[in-house]
């Protein structure tokens, strides 16, 4: 299949993005230089200078809201992607919402209350979107470790053990391997039904 030929298919398509951090923020790029379609994305964080080690923002973007400032940036790369922005903080409330059109929801959260929260939700009440998630990705190095796998309609992507701390920090290397890891299965997802 060309370029050509996955863009005009991935035109069509809508993926829903809940976290505009290290995941969300670099998955969201990878898709929109892939030409999907349409990206609904929901934050309610604002960019800070210790978010720029990992997340695709820029120094002067520093004390923007998040999903205002990763609109921005995907503007510059792909005009022709729309982009559905939500600034709040996603709910089981909200949720279905915000991401009832989706063909694929990419959770893209820190905080593993919130990854917990999105990916029962969307299995409980949206069974046939597949979801995919981000889990361990702290430190750098050991490559071999970040793989993939799936559960009916639930995708892993990370070593699902490294867990974030002040001496495992996470690092655009590992951060950004798994937000295209991410992004990459979106594409399989969508490309091959």
């Amino acid at each position: 299949m060309t370029f050509e030929e996955i863009k005009e298919k991935l035109k069509y398509n809508i993926v829903g993005i809940a976290g505009a951090g290290g995941l969300g923020s670099n998955c969201a790029v990878s898709l929109a230089r892939s030409g999907i379609g349409k990206l609904i994305i929901a934050d309610f964080d604002v960019v800070s200078e210790n978010n720029l080690n990992r997340q695709y923002y820029f120094y002067e973007q520093i004390g923007q809201i998040k999903v205002f400032a990763l609109k921005d940036n995907i503007e510059k790369i792909n005009p022709n992607v729309q982009v559905e922005i939500h600034n709040v903080k996603v709910n089981e409330e909200n949720l279905t919402d915000i991401f009832a059109n989706c063909d694929v929801i990419v959770e893209a959260f820190d905080d593993a209350n919130a990854k917990q929260m999105l990916i029962e939700t969307v299995l409980l009440e949206f069974p046939e979107i597949p979801v995919i998630s981000g889990i361990g990705m702290a430190g750098f190095g050991n490559n071999n470790s970040l793989k993939s796998r799936q559960i009916d309609n639930l995708y892993i992507c990370g070593d699902e053990k490294s867990e974030v701390s002040e001496e495992n920090p996470p690092l655009a290397p590992r951060v950004n391997i798994v937000a295209n890891m991410q992004a990459n299965l979106v594409l399989d997802i969508l490309l091959n039904n």
